[in-house]
Formats: C-alpha cells, structure tokens, sequence
C-alpha cells in the first residue's frame, strides 16, 4: 500500500463518494436507498460550509483509482468528528485504514483539537478494531431501527 497517495478530498470526488456509500452499504448492510442521500447531504454541507483550517477530506488513491475517503470536522472548539470513513473492498486488511486514521488523528491534533469522536455500526468489526487498537473507547451502543435494517449504533472517542 505504499504506492497509495492519500490526498485532500475535492468536491468532484463527491459523487463517487456518494454512489459507493450507497452501494456498498447496500450490499453489505442491506441499507435501504435513504443512506445515500445523507452521505449526499454531509458533502454538500462540507463543501459549502467546511472551515479548511480545521477541517479536511482525504481520498486514498491508486494510479487514479479511488480506493478510500476520511474527514474529520468541527463538533465544536476541542472536539472534531471523523466521518465517512469508507474502504474499498480491495483496499481492506492491507493496513490503508490504519494510515488513513492516523492521517485524519494527525490533522485533527495539529487543528487544536483535543478530543475525537465518531458513529459507526457494531457490524463494522474491522474498523471497531482498528479504533479500539488506535487508543479509542467505546461510550455506548444501542439498538436502532435505520435505513430500514436493525443496527447497534456505537460512539467512540479518544482523547487526542
């Protein structure tokens, strides 16, 4: 995975983004067609309203190809919310997660921020692990009813 540049998000990468987000959520999750438009509705925000000095989007790519996105944003002065983690399925298990979560921590601290926290799903077992190894803790899990599956919801955070 050296030869994956993970470079700033732009806003043309937005609609690939968006389409894998529902596709794969979709195959993998059975996520109904009411996901997409929030991961829509999260870049369009980002890119009309995002302060890039303390908040960023990466893309991991591969001689041209999208393997992967990371953000990290504002939840408020000391707290940023990394969002829209997504890997590839040829990208997963080779270690690019863990550099893509490092990059965003990075920014993060270097932003002034001194704590994170993220939303994600219990299904997602690689990731949790990744958070857990990476120095992140669990705050809670409950069971919901959203784009028409049952999930367990989890937040995390990490003091930073």
């Amino acid at each position: 995975m050296q030869d994956v540049l993970i470079r700033p998000f732009r806003a043309s990468d937005a609609p690939w983004l968006v389409m894998q987000h529902g596709l794969l959520y979709a195959r993998d999750e059975g996520f109904d067609e009411t996901f997409a438009p929030l991961v829509h509705s999260i870049l369009t925000d980002f890119v009309a309203w995002h302060d890039p000095t303390r908040e960023r989007g990466w893309i991991a790519e591969r001689a041209g190809e999208r393997l992967g996105s990371i953000f990290c944003v504002a939840l408020d002065d000391k707290t940023a919310k990394l969002r829209l983690f997504l890997l590839m399925p040829q990208a997963r298990g080779l270690g690019l997660g863990k550099r893509m979560l490092g990059t965003c921590m990075a920014f993060a601290r270097s932003a002034g921020f001194t704590e994170m926290r993220l939303w994600t799903h219990e299904s997602h077992e690689a990731a949790c692990r990744l958070y857990r190894a990476s120095g992140w803790h669990l705050l809670n899990s409950k069971h919901v009813h959203s784009f028409g599956v049952n999930l367990v919801e989890q937040s995390w955070k990490i003091q930073l």
